[in-house]
């Protein structure tokens, strides 16, 4: 099964918390941080939304970053994603 979101809307599946820190101090699961990246799955075609023209900016396969507690947690064949739309993402990671 596959998700294809409508309208303005973007699949996106979180990225993996860090388990060291950056001085190599390992972090237990419940000190891990899940970040607000995530990457890019799906993307809607855009199109006229609330009366205005909308135009898809991200792509799959980009990194983009969300506040913590946007969008729409979905859980389909053992895999979480969250869907936002487009401007719930606060910026493109390059």
């Amino acid at each position: 099964m596959k998700l294809k979101p409508l309208a303005d809307r973007v699949v996106l599946k979180q990225n993996a918390a860090e388990e060291r820190t950056s001085s190599g101090i390992f972090l237990t699961s419940a000190a891990q941080e899940k970040p607000e990246v995530y990457e890019v799955v799906e993307v809607g075609p855009g199109g006229m939304v609330d009366g205005n023209e909308v135009v898809m900016i991200v792509k799959p396969g980009q990194n983009v970053l969300v506040g913590k507690y946007s969008g729409s947690k979905v859980k389909l064949e053992d895999q979480e994603y969250t869907i936002v739309r487009q401007s719930d993402i606060l910026a493109v990671i390059e």
